[in-house]
């Protein structure tokens, strides 16, 4: 879920004072050149889109798309490519066939909360316990607002449970929300760290304050006046929306059309709609909350929404009020992404040029496929319609040498689960910055559309600039050393942050070592046994020091093949995300059950093994191995409790 923004030159100092959110004014993003635009009409673009789309979708394995583009206040181009249905070989109607466009519904929420905040129900800057019929914690003395929610900044890690699934994921949004809060692992308003939970919170304070349950509120006060009549919150569909919706799939040419996917906190994704009534909420944004004789915001709560902005890094993307940055080629723009399984979306708005598109997919398609098409259609719209210069400088070789030393290294994602055991991917997927001999750097998340990393070259110090793009990154510095940085596509909502000691590298190393050892020692006992049948050999210890062989053994192959079985755990519910339920409770029970048997009594009986070794007449790397494999199963015991495998709680 994705994108520039531009900020004063100087570094933002980790420990001062945030600055407060400002207005993105015209100022902030430099005036385009529209030398060799070519001319923003219906012909040409739906020749440009006709030339584009078909062909990719085929490539990309995709069934169908939507595309709107709107200027003035009307719909320029809206049109459907491929299939709704694979099988029946209906083809996408772009007023009527409905797509999933995943978090872009987080707009309509954002929407709802600032038509309250109009009212003078709301308060951006009050703590949101005064909302709520439950209690979200503080952090570091400091309570949540809306605005820390709007702007991603109130701190909580990711939830996972509940994200998504098939029909029998059918607890409540609220009940949901009750149900277990996140850990809060930022101070409010400090780092951006994308959270659907968040969202779904505003919706439900939403409905509380309005005494209109969520999905009647937005039927009611966005759906109506927009005559937005192929659009639905509510999961399943109302029975006369269900012939209208898009089959998603994995890919095109399977055939095999998905079920439609529950959203478990709705009011961050459950939105169903065609792109024609799409092309009237974007609409209304474009014209500062107003829509032909319909209006769902005051001009001067739209233009507050779209151009308060939260700055943390320099130059890159911010968020705004719901909204995030995609200035590009000096126009101001803003929007949202959003994915589902099988659905994939993005808005854009040219706030100043009056113009607006959107693109949703229906299926993932072969390998990035899903996100390629949506990236370049993007750059090339703009760098078609709307042409302009990149941000460019120049930093000499040295100080760029220097920069990009001090760059390299490890970092985590702020968007990231802490107190649950997917707290894992995080140290399996380290985000390393490596400087290249021609003192630019790579990013190891950063790839361009042919999966190779991208190299970023310093325009300014501690920004950067895509070599061969027009994307920027930036760095915080703190006394002397980069603590954290992020790029345009995610800087509105993800940070990266300098890993700590205790999720470095060397755990990793030590993990990937240690499993090494006992896989090791796990298969010498069975080829020991048999050398020993085939040569007739006597099994040649006694006493304690045979009962401590056997149960050093029996320790390690059950760790290994006990992480072995988390890490298939984890692969499987981050595959099929409707895994991410109650339905699988039972099996993570086990799973943290027999992680308190296997790492804790392995642990010990290491140890035990090694007192024994190092004590008998054996030789000397009998010794060093009882001791290695000691220390690998005290060091798969440190991450068991480091990372939540011990642990008695199926909140994630």
């Amino acid at each position: 879920m994705v994108l520039f923004g531009w900020a004063s030159l100087g570094l933002a100092q980790e420990g001062a004072p945030l600055p407060p959110p400002g207005p993105a004014t015209e100022a902030a993003v430099p005036q385009a050149e529209l030398t060799g635009a070519a001319p923003l009409t219906r012909e040409n673009v739906e020749a440009w889109l006709d030339g584009y789309l078909p062909y990719a979708l085929q490539t990309g394995d995709i069934a169908g798309a939507v595309v709107v583009v709107v200027k003035d206040g009307q719909v320029l181009v809206q049109k459907g490519y491929g299939y709704s249905d694979v099988k029946t070989r209906k083809p996408v109607d772009p007023e009527l066939t409905l797509f999933r466009p995943g978090s872009i519904s987080k707009l309509f929420t954002w929407t709802a909360v600032m038509q309250q905040v109009e009212q003078g129900k709301l308060d951006l800057d009050a703590d949101v316990n005064e909302y709520l019929d439950f209690k979200i914690p503080a952090r570091d003395g400091q309570p949540i607002t809306l605005r820390n929610i709007m702007t991603h900044t109130a701190g909580f890690e990711e939830q996972l449970k509940g994200l998504m699934g098939g029909e029998a994921n059918t607890k409540s949004f609220d009940e949901r929300l009750k149900t277990w809060v996140p850990e809060r692992i930022f101070a409010p308003g400090t780092t951006p760290a994308y959270s659907n939970y968040a969202t779904a919170l505003a919706g439900y304070i939403v409905q509380r304050v309005s005494g209109v349950p969520f999905y009647d509120y937005i039927e009611q006060n966005i759906f109506v006046p927009l005559g937005m009549q192929h659009a639905s919150f509510r999961q399943p569909l109302p029975d006369n929306l269900k012939p209208l919706m898009s089959s998603g799939y994995q890919l095109a040419s399977s055939g095999e059309a998905k079920p439609y996917e529950i959203v478990g906190v709705s009011p961050a994704g459950s939105l169903a709609a065609s792109g024609a009534d799409m092309a009237k909420f974007m609409i209304a944004h474009l014209q500062n909350g107003a829509a032909g004789s319909a209006r769902i915001l005051q001009e001067d709560t739209a233009k507050q929404m779209h151009s308060t902005a939260l700055t943390i890094l320099p130059r890159v993307h911010r968020m705004l009020l719901g909204f995030y940055e995609q200035n590009y080629n000096g126009h101001r723009a803003l929007g949202h992404g959003g994915d589902t399984n099988w659905f994939h979306s993005d808005l854009h708005l040219f706030i100043d040029d009056g113009v607006g598109m959107y693109i949703s997919v229906n299926s993932a398609g072969k390998g990035p496929a899903a996100h390629q098409i949506r990236s370049t259609l993007f750059d090339q719209f703009v760098d078609r319609y709307l042409p302009g210069s990149p941000l460019d400088g120049k930093v000499d070789e040295k100080t760029a040498a220097e920069h990009a030393r001090m760059m390299a290294g490890e970092y985590e994602n702020s968007r990231r689960a802490d107190s649950s055991f997917f707290k894992l991917l995080g140290l399996a997927g380290p985000i390393k910055v490596t400087p290249n001999p021609d003192h630019t750097i790579s990013v190891s998340m950063a790839t361009n559309l042919a999966g190779a990393p991208i190299k970023w070259r310093e325009i300014e110090p501690f920004v950067y600039r895509d070599v061969d793009g027009k994307n920027l990154l930036s760095a915080q510095v703190k006394d002397g050393q980069v603590v954290r940085f992020s790029f345009d596509g995610i800087s509105p909502f993800m940070m990266f942050d300098r890993t700590p000691a205790s999720r470095s590298g060397w755990l990793l190393t030590a993990v990937i070592g240690g499993l090494i050892a006992l896989l090791l020692t796990s298969v010498a006992w069975p080829v020991s046994a048999l050398v020993r049948r085939h040569y007739g050999v006597a099994y040649g210890l006694s006493g304690e020091d045979a009962k401590a062989h056997r149960w050093v053994r029996i320790a390690a192959t059950a760790a290994v093949v006990l992480c072995i079985g988390w890490a298939m755990t984890i692969g499987k519910m981050m595959g099929n995300l409707a895994l991410l339920s109650e339905s699988s409770d039972t099996w993570v029970w086990l799973m943290q059950l027999l992680s308190l048997v296997v790492f804790v009594g392995g642990a010990a009986l290491g140890v035990w093994n090694a007192w024994v070794v190092v004590r008998s007449p054996r030789k000397w790397y009998a010794k060093l191995w009882a001791v290695v494999v000691a220390l690998s199963l005290l060091v798969l015991l440190y991450l068991a409790l480091t990372f939540h495998l011990i642990a008695f709680d199926t909140n994630y």
